[in-house]
């Protein structure tokens, strides 16, 4: 079981963001051994596919180079040329060999772990410079590990490398008595296939490899129960941040409201444990918004500013209640207290027309009807 360098065990699944960091840094499964078994794949089944096109290319490219006449060869402008023709014919023979490579060595760094370009792997680091910390990257578990499969490596590739060469050696000895062309082509497949076989004895390592360095990289990844909780505070916030953050929400809101308070038709207090802001806009087809709310102080300081902007005040200590359980800020007023509302609004009109001398001064501000499952009774 891994550990970190404080000592507690690694039990943990690596999270997303953990994940997500060391794709950043460049920290993905990669194996060599599969890289070089597709380079060497690809260069076989080039050499089997296109090795007569190969031979016939290296034919053409010798007859060019040496039947030459007295001519040509007195004439250096001649050299120039003779020389692009047998680059020319030299890359018609190998561009389709080199093309399967390029593709293998795409292909195969990108098929564990996938594609990736991070510009912080490529950023030099000091510390790889340190010659104590090469001392003991060369003498670490992992170097010994990486010799070890060197060494099996080695081992697998001679013994089939001496079992190819002792299949291959009557056809070796017979292309000494064959015609150079068709030598040519018969050492192209000789080459081929024992570069194949020699491919497919890479085969058992890449296999052991691949999944090796999957699960290394996931060590690698793994976290302590300490660093799970560490990295779920900083995405999800400090307790003591998120609480200095809700707080400025609130006095946000609450500078927010108190400046709705003076466009507010009529509030509606306790008349001093709450106070509630109205505001009806008969243009609009909905109902009464709330505007502002609050208990004690802050109601308190809703009556203040309603006064001060001459905003009708008016006590109606079960309406008050009502709307501040039931309705939230900038939220219309919930459909059971329409009449008891409308009741009000209609009073406060009739108010301020006496107020303008245009009316009989108002009697006391009747009864609201206020439904039993709004009742809030304090």
């Amino acid at each position: 079981m891994a550990e970190s360098e404080s000592g507690q065990d690694k039990t943990e699944e690596p999270t997303e963001k953990r994940r997500r960091e060391a794709r950043e840094k460049g920290q993905l499964p990669r194996s060599r051994e599969l890289n070089t078994l597709a380079v060497l794949v690809a260069g076989a089944g080039g050499l089997l596919i296109y090795g007569a096109s190969l031979a016939d290319a290296l034919m053409r490219l010798m007859r060019g180079s040496f039947e030459l006449s007295r001519e040509t060869v007195m004439n250096s402008d001649s050299m120039l040329q003779q020389l692009v023709a047998a680059a020319q014919i030299a890359g018609q023979g190998v561009w389709p060999i080199l093309a399967l490579l390029l593709v293998a060595a795409l292909v195969g760094p990108v098929a564990l772990g996938g594609w990736l370009f991070s510009a912080e792997a490529l950023a030099p680091k000091f510390s790889r410079m340190n010659p104590l910390e090469g001392l003991k990257r060369m003498f670490s578990s992992k170097s010994l590990l990486e010799l070890f499969k060197a060494l099996i490596k080695f081992t697998v590739v001679l013994a089939v490398a001496v079992l190819v060469l002792k299949s291959d050696q009557d056809d070796l000895l017979a292309m000494a008595h064959e015609p150079m062309e068709q030598a040519l082509i018969h050492c192209a497949r000789v080459v081929g296939w024992s570069a194949f076989w020699l491919a497919c004895s890479l085969v058992l390592i890449a296999a052991v490899d691949v999944p090796y360095q999957l699960w290394d990289n996931r060590q690698k990844l793994m976290m302590t129960k300490q660093e799970v909780r560490d990295e779920y505070k900083d995405s999800e916030g400090k307790p003591e941040v998120k609480a200095k953050v809700r707080q400025m929400q609130r006095e946000m809101a609450q500078r927010r409201m108190m400046q709705a308070v003076p466009e507010a038709d009529v509030v509606i207090t306790n008349p001093t444990h709450f106070a509630v802001a109205l505001k009806y806009d008969p243009e609009a087809t909905g109902a009464p918004r709330l505007l502002a709310k609050g208990n004690d102080f802050m109601a308190l300081k809703i009556r203040e500013v309603a006064r001060e902007h001459k905003v009708t005040v008016l006590e109606s200590p079960a309406l008050a209640r009502a709307v501040y359980y039931s309705t939230e800020l900038e939220h219309e007023i919930p459909a059971g207290l329409y009449l008891a509302v409308a009741q009000v609004l209609a009073y406060v009109y009739q108010l301020k027309q006496y107020q303008a001398g245009k009316g009989k001064r108002p009697g006391p501000m009747p009864d609201l009807p206020i439904p039993p499952d709004l009742r809030r009774d304090e």
